[in-house]
């Protein structure tokens, strides 16, 4: 593979990631929003325990995002295991929501900081970015597999693009 047939490669890969990313943001920006308000509502509405509602707030969210990476982000991944998908979907969202709300207990409880700032900020911008991490990387890397032909297409596409190129540098063009 030559360099600029490696070039192109690489920037198509790294284009179809942050792509990849946009979208899986863009779905978590809803959840965020769907587990805020979830979160508040039952803690100051309710008046349930703050892990409790973070609890019932993050599952609220896991549906919402499942929807959202199922038929956008990852839309074109292989639907042949659907409940292999879900499985597996579930299992790492419980995961991401005992980082979540293991963080929240841990300031909430273990560290004593117990205002409505301290919660929100505990469990939606310091779990919730450390289970979106751990979430990015569980469900791209074993939940939404690409299909196996998908990585020869664009590597036969790739060399049929540079195909043309290297007969012109073999011709002396």
């Amino acid at each position: 593979m030559n360099r600029m047939t490696l070039r192109r490669t690489v920037r198509s890969r790294l284009e179809r990631l942050a792509r990849e990313i946009a979208k899986f943001g863009a779905v978590g920006a809803i959840g965020f929003v769907v587990n805020f308000i979830v979160f508040n509502i039952c803690v100051h509405g309710l008046g349930l325990a703050v892990v409790r509602s973070g609890v019932i707030a993050t599952a609220v969210a896991i549906g919402t995002n499942y929807v959202g990476n199922r038929y956008w982000t990852y839309r074109d991944t292989d639907k042949q295991r659907r409940s292999r998908e879900l499985g597996l979907f579930l299992l790492f969202s419980g995961v991401g929501l005992i980082i979540e709300n293991g963080i929240l207990a841990l300031s909430h409880y273990g560290m004593g900081l117990t205002s409505p700032l301290a919660d929100n900020i505990s469990k939606n911008v310091v779990g919730l970015g450390i289970g979106t991490v751990f979430r990015f990387w569980s469900y791209r890397t074993w939940v939404f597999r690409a299909l196996p032909a998908r990585d020869a297409v664009e590597a036969a596409e790739s060399f049929l693009a540079a195909a043309p190129e290297q007969q012109r540098v073999k011709a002396g063009k």
